[in-house]
């Protein structure tokens, strides 16, 4: 297998702001993968789709995809992101919403030994890998050396040792964490971080390295407020951006 250097991204959101904004300040890369949820919450759906198309990104389908496509019921959804996944809905062009339908919720890349998934292995959708021992319990279920996760809009790293302990790995910008077998790793959100900080999450996985680096970047929170403020979208959502919460 030759060496890659991927950008991995997750949980878009339509903020086109922070996508690009994540694709100006990224390393140098061979490919972009995106673990789902292009869509919701934010104002650019169609934009960030197209995006990831001119990008020809890997890309996956996660919950919110999948309620503006209405193939979930929307009732599944909080208040805020329900109005908001309706407006979407609408504003989603044919074309775009197609291409949408055709993304995974999870895919194996066997010749990297990869697992990629939107949720968890044992829900893909759905499941929050966001404690411990939710992490150990989808570890039974990683039939490939590695699982890359998004879903909790939180950068995380899990590492199954082979004592059978689990190590919580500490993530800090720009530091290379070492990839070992049985791990288990989350890029965050670019476009709705809930960490605390409100800069766009992305991360780079270096194969030939046997590193993942988690990147953080600023971009116009403002922009994007207002852009969804002209939309009447749910005021909680424009005032989260903000606060990375």
């Amino acid at each position: 297998m030759n060496a890659m250097r991927i950008l991995l991204l997750s949980d878009i959101h339509a903020n086109l702001g922070a996508l690009e904004a994540a694709l100006r300040a990224a390393p140098p890369h061979d490919s972009v993968w995106c673990l789902g949820d292009v869509v919701g919450y934010g104002p650019q759906p169609n934009e960030c789709v197209e995006r990831l198309r001119q990008l020809d990104a890997l890309t996956l389908t996660g919950n919110h995809d999948q309620g503006a496509l209405g193939n979930v019921t929307l009732e599944l959804f909080r208040d805020a992101a329900r109005r908001a996944l309706e407006w979407t809905r609408v504003a989603l062009t044919a074309d775009n919403a197609a291409w949408l339908a055709a993304r995974p919720s999870m895919q194996h890349l066997r010749a990297q030994d990869l697992t990629l998934v939107h949720a968890s292995l044992r829900d893909p959708l759905w499941e929050y890998i966001d404690k411990p021992r939710v992490a150990y319990e989808n570890m039974a279920l990683l039939k490939t050396a590695y699982g890359f996760f998004g879903h909790t809009h939180h950068p995380a790293a899990y590492h199954l040792q082979a004592d059978g302990m689990l190590l919580k790995l500490s993530l800090a910008p720009n530091e290379p964490v070492a990839v070992t077998s049985k791990f288990l790793f989350n890029p965050g959100s670019i476009g709705q971080p809930r960490d605390g900080d409100p800069r766009a999450a992305f991360a780079l996985y270096d194969s030939g390295a046997g590193t993942l680096t988690l990147h953080r970047v600023e971009y116009d929170i403002a922009v994007t407020q207002r852009a969804m403020r002209q939309l009447h979208l749910p005021v909680r959502l424009v005032e989260r951006l903000s606060q990375g919460a």
